[in-house]
């Protein structure tokens, strides 16, 4: 009798979105930003994080934002980015119609 584990579910793509200026935060508000099961040293300063980028590289937040800054030109490419903007739940109040 084989042992059956739990089923991995398909996580649906994880798109970056915009890319602040230099000097503005990154908004990581989603939870695929955090790995609760493993700490791996961040890319930029090599301590320990749980946070990850969009593409799954180990970095902390705010080390990611003076990455941002210190490299305005490299940073347009995409390495780091904010979440995409969250769709309105409820169209009530949404809009400029009276």
């Amino acid at each position: 009798m084989t042992r059956r584990g739990r089923a991995k579910k398909e996580k649906p793509p994880f798109e970056p979105g915009l890319i602040p200026a230099p000097g503005e935060l990154l908004v990581w508000r989603d939870g695929q930003h955090f790995d609760r099961w493993q700490d791996l040293p961040c890319t930029l300063c090599g301590q320990p994080t749980h946070m990850r980028s969009h593409s799954g590289e180990p970095v902390h937040k705010a080390c990611a934002e003076d990455w941002i800054t210190a490299n305005p030109v490299e940073a347009r490419l995409g390495r780091f980015a904010s979440d995409l903007a969250p769709k309105p739940k409820s169209k009530k109040g949404q809009g400029d119609h009276a």
